[in-house]
């Protein structure tokens, strides 16, 4: 039976032209780069598929709302609109807007790091998050459920935390020096894997159990909201700010990189559910580095498109074709046999490069092996999601080594066509068709935080 994809739900009005570079330009262009995708101009990149966070096309309606923007210091009418959005979908009664997502974790995450020795824990950490953990004097744990490395087995919900293995972490260093349970919503360096509202809603339980506050990481919450309206038992009926409402329900604090689920190019959320003296002690530390509780780094133009942009995103037909696309360049690659963590998630495919590239050792990174082969080939850009993201121990200084190397072939919202991701998947395939040719990297040049996106390297 032939595979049914959702159309674009929208018309294009203005179009950018994309420049088309030789093999042979592209090679240059990369080794200038030192071989590092992040040092590319966007303008030597054909299609851009390194991350889907700013890189989003946004609708009349956004741009409408950016004309009527308040650009008052303190106190504007664009803050006081998002500011009723924000609590109309998450019910929470403390807002305040930040630039981005790391710039919410800057701020929250060391109020809860009240002793040295402590630990968050998470489904999985993201690569900001993990890092902010770090610098606020805290370290990172992992407790996702086994069946997120089983690449090729199907479960609906592979971004779970393992319950076992949270409750074991628990009790193993101590309730009162857990600082806190990021539960990230879809789990991103699970390759976009979503998580189950039974799941989120256990581990609230196990939170309260023990005292622990839980934090929702929810810049993609709106497609974990649809993952399970499609995939979990109860939820087919159910309107999806609903089922917004009941995933916030089971966290006490909000923090999102708006530049996802919020549909537009800059812009965060830090939002507390009603614990208003750590309200106040995050508005303490937004003021020296965000802004203003009012602006925290956003302008009153880009407020007024997020109030837009955050509730497009819950529209059943947008959600339905962004997810479509995201599965129609998953089946073209595993349909030709290249192996992706199965199956795809929200916002991207994530190539599994270990099987990809066995012959090149975690600490050569398979997955940049991969990655760089195929902006070589097409001129197309993705981003390495393994040992080279993952980094170093802080304690020890020696290289993590991940439990999936893979390449994240990330796609923007309403940004590009079904045609488009025919040439990234034509490319894909014919590198993994020479996949035997793939060399490994070491570093020229490594940076000390947050390493994959500065760092510079030199082929094997």
């Amino acid at each position: 039976m032939e595979k049914k994809y959702m159309a674009e739900p929208y018309r294009i009005k203005m179009v950018e032209p994309l420049r088309q570079t030789t093999k042979a330009e592209r090679m240059s262009l990369l080794k200038n780069a030192g071989y590092n995708p992040f040092s590319l101009k966007s303008e030597d990149v054909y299609i851009d598929l390194l991350t889907d966070s700013g890189t989003g096309a946004m609708s009349q309606e956004q741009w409408g709302a950016m004309m009527i923007g308040d650009e008052a210091y303190a106190g504007s009418k664009s803050f006081y609109r998002l500011d009723s959005v924000v609590k109309h979908i998450t019910g929470y009664k403390y807002f305040m807007p930040v630039h981005q997502g790391r710039g919410a974790e800057q701020v929250f995450l060391p109020q809860l790091v009240t002793k040295k020795g402590m630990f968050y824990i998470s489904n999985i950490h993201f690569d900001t998050t993990r890092a902010h953990v770090e610098l606020a004097g805290a370290r990172a744990i992992d407790t996702v459920v086994d069946d997120c490395y089983d690449i090729d087995h199907y479960h609906a919900f592979k971004g779970n935390f393992c319950l076992e293995k949270l409750e074991h972490t628990i009790l193993d260093k101590g309730k009162d020096n857990i600082a806190g349970i990021i539960m990230t919503i879809t789990n991103n360096s699970a390759g976009g894997q979503p998580v189950s509202m039974e799941n989120m809603r256990a581990v609230k339980k196990m939170a309260e159990k023990y005292g622990i506050m839980t934090i929702i990481d929810g810049a993609r919450y709106a497609e974990n909201c649809f993952f399970i309206k499609e995939r979990e038992s109860g939820y087919q009926d159910k309107d999806i700010l609903d089922i917004a409402r009941e995933t916030f329900s089971y966290g006490d604090a909000f923090l999102m990189s708006a530049k996802k689920d919020g549909l537009v190019n800059m812009g965060g959320i830090l939002a507390i559910k009603e614990n208003e003296a750590l309200f106040n002690k995050c508005k303490t530390y937004v003021v020296p580095y965000e802004g203003f509780p009012t602006y925290g780094g956003m302008n009153g133009r880009d407020m007024d498109a997020l109030a837009v942009g955050l509730l497009e995103a819950l529209d059943i037909h947008y959600l339905q074709h962004r997810i479509d696309q995201i599965r129609y360049l998953g089946d073209r690659l595993r349909d030709a046999g290249v192996p992706i963590q199965y199956p795809v998630g929200g916002h991207a495919v994530f190539v599994d490069c270990k099987a990809f590239a066995p012959h090149i050792p975690y600490d050569q990174f398979p997955a940049l092996s991969v990655t760089n082969a195929i902006y070589i080939e097409a001129g197309v850009r993705a981003v390495e999601i393994g040992s080279l993201l993952l980094g170093r121990d802080p304690d020890t200084g020696l290289n993590k080594k991940a439990k999936m190397e893979l390449m994240r072939l990330t796609i923007p919202r309403r940004v590009y066509t079904y045609n488009h991701l025919d040439v990234v998947a034509d490319a894909v395939i014919h590198v993994y068709e020479h996949r035997n040719e793939l060399k490994g990297y070491v570093f020229d040049y490594e940076s000390q935080i947050l390493r994959h996106f500065t760092s510079t390297f030199k082929p094997l």
